[in-house]
């Protein structure tokens, strides 16, 4: 148990007195306007300064110029195919990345919103693999109060108008519009999926204003986390002696960010009639009751020509505080010309009356319902198995939204609470927990169902159902069809309100691995099918490395990140498991050059866990990371095994991935080339730290093939492969003495057992296995002494020795207290690695040293003085606080910290035996063994009789 006083946390988060009055939160506290008292702070005034890239040194830059040379090649030869190079260092996006993040908006894998902390809506991820970083300024909620029979009037814009080209003169475009509010006295608080806005006496100092941002992403709820919606509920608190009217306006641009509203084609309408394939719809809705009313303007433009300017809109508000109530009866607008942008406007009414109270909730939804590939399919988003694949479900959407919020609400709190209340977890733990969630809604995840269209030239009565395959290259752009306003009412019903179901299935039916050729030359891949999700269909799931990185489920790093989908969605989880357990027994023969030393390869080894699932076609041509040959890397295979069938106890999905596992750990015996039962590197960056090299025996790949090693023969035992289970249990057994005897010098692991100049040094990742051991309920690796030895080791060097442990632990410190300058990886404080650090020192109770380690990642990247990295936490930075690769995936490893203080039950109810002395090895087995000449050999597809299993745990 973690006890209390232990942690160097310097006060008790930033408590909402010191950002908003006591006053104003006791009268905001109804209907869940008050922030919580755990959350992130910022005032809307706060400065948004710009980050700092990293660079490389002088010796960097000569030694990857090769390397260089052959990246700039490949990035120019896919732009000429229309394509975005997964790794693309030379293109910088025009909207520099600054401070000024917020939670983004919308669930799980159906494109997502960015909102930042000053209310801009930015970093558009509608289309699978492309970010548009740029905010659209059209897009604003904004305020107009009217007291004492109209001769005091308020009106502002709800964000301040800190942005490059407003307030230009003679302008009829948004810089007409009032941006009156300084943010002195507007605060923003987040609790990742909501976030609360609140507005202190600005711009009306008589009024209190709470603006609640609700997205539904609900742990362990797969239909309603999958939704593309947002709620805004806003809490009125009349202050002043006279009777307010307040209104409030919603506008949205008919755009997807970036130059998206200037391709023309675009039309708006109070409901939707959609055309073209595959259209972004959009719908904006407030909800009309008793007290509030609801009007609509379908169309304005920046210019005013041919319909209202903005100019004239923001006047008619100011003057009016509504639009026309027969703007409902409009039809559809006339289609955009080349170059004008479209808007659409909601406003919502109400009167407050004095020391009154009202609440006014505005709803946005968002329609892509086809995911289309550059290089190959189409899929369905996981959302259309409820909503259908038509933009009118954008409708639907909103209005379920609108009705449902509250009881959203209440499944986020009943999640959020225990872990919120607990008095003896540090108050920054609490709220960056959650907030580093936001990677799940922005890092572009799509989760979608198969197209029942069976691919060109398949068989109709053995459909595949694997996606329907495109022949074109077509670019998904235009047409982006857009919702613009609708009025809801409170409590009304669906039309056609029923549920519907556009897909009977999920998973991919189709024959066996080895007969799916159909016909297919000898360069082309075997048709990868989609595997089963098991017995419950929560469909499929995608996310990407980091959006810079644009891979889909990267897995070294996905092995860190995971611990967050394990925990709260595990059969997300394991549906992504069993998508690699199946890709490891593929193979893909056609041919792919490695940009690190220019040689070829084919892209898929059968035995071999893929880095990725693909990029332009995931799933069918996976491996789309090219610059080493990661059929030679160390670490993907032994990351493969047990953790998820330990942790879920779910033995079906034991036995599905079996043969994979078999394949995978046979696979890797070939790098053990003198057969001491451990794997050597060769003498490259062959894992996750794909620029730091290794030689011999490392402490971080020997290390997770030790786990592996174990778990493979537990997880053998378990299902009663017996064979294996010994032929593993003595594999460990031989490897573990070669490990220790060859790394460990006394006080912690060297880096690997070469005779480089780093070979000694202090690697903060080096008990990456031992984690993943006790993740798993497996037994210690080591003697408790030298892991806590180890630990203690990173802690002192790779922790305080870096600006007193305020910028986490960086990857390799020389012996001598330096930080390690063989690459730039080794002179990186990488995030997600420091989060694993700090769950392993937790798992072995060093509480101290784990939150003080993980609370460096807070102070750098989240806390006021730090370097502004908060909503798009980075792959990591340097001493000098430079990152490299903004909104990534692996820093949702600090789930394994909560993994750690509460681990699953199906691993806290296991047997406290020990299963490896439960696996005996026979005279035979031993004999035989010895006398085995250890060389290269193939995956083994059979693995164990088809008979084979049986339950003895």
């Amino acid at each position: 148990m973690v006890s209390g006083n232990l942690f160097h946390c310097r006060r008790n988060s930033w408590p909402a007195e010191e950002y908003v009055g006591r006053t104003a939160l006791q009268l905001l506290d109804f209907d869940g306007g008050s922030p919580p008292e755990q959350a992130w702070r910022r005032r809307l005034n706060s400065h948004a300064n710009l980050l700092k890239e990293f660079s490389v040194t002088f010796m960097e830059a000569m030694r990857m110029m090769s390397l260089g040379l052959r990246l700039w090649s490949y990035v120019r030869e896919e732009a000429s195919h229309g394509r975005k190079a997964p790794i693309d260092p030379f293109t910088k996006e025009k909207c520099k990345p600054s401070a000024s993040q917020g939670v983004p908006l919308g669930g799980m894998g159906s494109g997502s919103i960015s909102r930042g902390f000053r209310g801009e809506f930015k970093n558009w991820h509608i289309i699978p693999g492309l970010c548009e970083t740029s905010p659209v300024m059209e897009n604003q909620f904004s305020i107009f109060v009217s007291r004492d029979g109209g001769n005091k009037k308020y009106s502002s814009v709800l964000s301040p108008g800190h942005h490059e080209g407003l307030k230009k003169c003679n302008d009829s475009g948004i810089s007409s519009w009032d941006w009156n509010l300084s943010g002195q006295h507007s605060t923003y608080h987040a609790l990742f999926p909501r976030a609360w806005t609140v507005y202190d006496g600005e711009p009306d100092p008589d009024l209190k204003i709470s603006c609640r941002q609700i997205s539904p992403f609900i742990p362990h709820d797969y239909k309603d986390s999958s939704l593309p919606t947002s709620v805004f509920v806003y809490t009125l608190v009349n202050t002043g002696k006279d009777r307010a009217k307040v209104s409030l306006l919603m506008t949205w641009a008919n755009s997807i960010g970036g130059f998206s509203h200037h391709s023309g084609g675009h039309f708006n309408e109070p409901f939707i009639t959609a055309k073209d394939n595959p259209p972004v719809t959009f719908a904006i809705a407030a909800c009309e009751t008793q007290n509030v009313n609801v009007t609509v303007l379908p169309v304005f433009g920046l210019s005013g020509e041919g319909h209202d300017s903005a100019k004239q809109m923001w006047d008619r508000m100011k003057q009016n505080g509504h639009f026309d109530r027969e703007n409902f009866e409009a039809g559809t607008s006339m289609p955009s010309s080349s170059g004008e942008t479209l808007c659409a406007a909601v406003s919502a009414s109400t009167w407050v009356e004095p020391h009154g109270r009202c609440t006014v909730v505005f709803g946005l939804a968002w329609s892509s319902p086809k995911i289309k590939f550059q290089k190959g399919c189409t899929y369905n988003r996981r959302y259309t198995e409820f909503y259908g694949t038509s933009e009118r479900s954008a409708v639907n959407l909103v209005h379920d939204a609108l009705t449902k919020y509250r009881i959203w609400e209440e499944e986020i709190e009943k999640w959020q609470n225990p872990i919120l209340k607990n008095e003896k977890l540090p108050e920054w733990y609490k709220f960056t927990l959650f907030n580093e969630l936001y990677f799940l809604v922005a890092g572009d995840g799509q989760p979608p169902i198969i197209d029942e269209k069976p691919s060109p030239g398949s068989n109709q009565q053995k459909s595949s159902k694997r996606g329907t395959r495109d022949t074109k290259q077509e670019s998904v752009k235009d047409n982006h069809v857009k919702l613009t306003a609708e009025q809801v009412t409170n409590g009304g019903d669906l039309a056609n309100g029923e549920e519907r179901s556009v897909s009977k299935y999920a998973a991919v039916h189709g024959p066996q691995m080895a007969k799916a050729t159909n016909g297919l030359g000898s360069q082309e891949p075997i048709p990868y099918l989609l595997s089963k999700n098991g017995p419950e269909n929560v469909g499929k799931f995608l996310y990407l490395e980091g959006v810079e990185y644009i891979m889909w489920c990267t897995y070294d790093v996905h092995f860190y990140a995971s611990f967050a989908l394990l925990d709260l969605f595990p059969k997300i989880e394991l549906s992504i498991q069993r998508d690699f357990a199946n890709a490891v027994l593929y193979e893909d023969r056609r041919r792919m050059k490695f940009l690190a030393d220019g040689t070829s390869g084919i892209r898929k080894v059968k035995g071999a866990v893929p880095h990725d699932l693909g990029t332009h076609d995931p799933w069918h041509e996976m491996n789309a990371y090219n610059i080493h040959d990661t059929s030679k890397w160390k670490d993907l295979n032994p990351k493969f095994v047990y953790r998820d069938f330990a942790a879920t106890g779910d033995m079906s999905f034991g036995r599905d991935v079996w043969p994979a596992v078999c394949a995978a750990m046979d696979y890797m015996n070939q790098f053990d080339r003198d057969g001491d039962g451990l794997i050597e590197n060769d003498g490259f960056p062959d894992q996750t730290y794909d620029a730091w090299t290794v030689h011999g025996i490392s402490a971080y790949c020997g290390g997770l093939w030790l786990a592996a090693l174990q778990a493979a023969a537990t997880m053998a035992h378990r299902l009663g492969d017996r064979p294996f289970a010994e032929k593993y249990k003595l594999k460990f057994i031989q490897a573990k003495a070669v490990y220790e005897a060859k790394l460990w010098n006394g006080s912690y692991f060297n880096y690997d057992s070469g005779t480089s100049s780093n070979s000694r040094s202090i690697q903060a990742d080096q008990l990456a296995g031992q984690w993943y051991a006790a993740s798993s309920g497996l037994p210690p690796l080591f003697d408790e002494n030298k892991i806590r030895s180890a630990l203690q080791k990173i802690f002192e060097f790779n922790v305080m020795k870096v600006k007193g442990g305020r910028l986490g632990a960086v990857n390799g410190m020389t012996p001598n207290g330096k930080v390690d300058e063989t690459c730039m990886q080794s002179r990186e404080i990488w995030t997600g690695v420091t989060y694993g650090v700090a769950a392993n020192m937790l798992l072995h109770g060093m509480e101290h040293q784990g939150f003080t380690t993980a609370e460096g990642i807070f102070i750098a990247g989240w806390s006021e003085e730090g370097y502004g990295y908060w909503f798009q936490t980075p792959e990591g930075w340097t001493i000098d606080g430079h990152y490299r690769s903004l909104i990534y995936m692996r820093p949702l490893a600090i789930w394994a910290m909560q993994w750690a203080r509460s681990p699953p039950k199906a691993i806290l109810d296991a047997p406290k035996v020990n299963l490896m002395d439960r696996i005996h090895l026979s005279p035979q087995m031993i004999r035989a063994m010895n006398e085995i000449n250890v060389r290269k050999i193939a995956p083994d597809n059979r693995c164990f009789p088809s008979s084979a299993f049986r339950c003895e745990c």
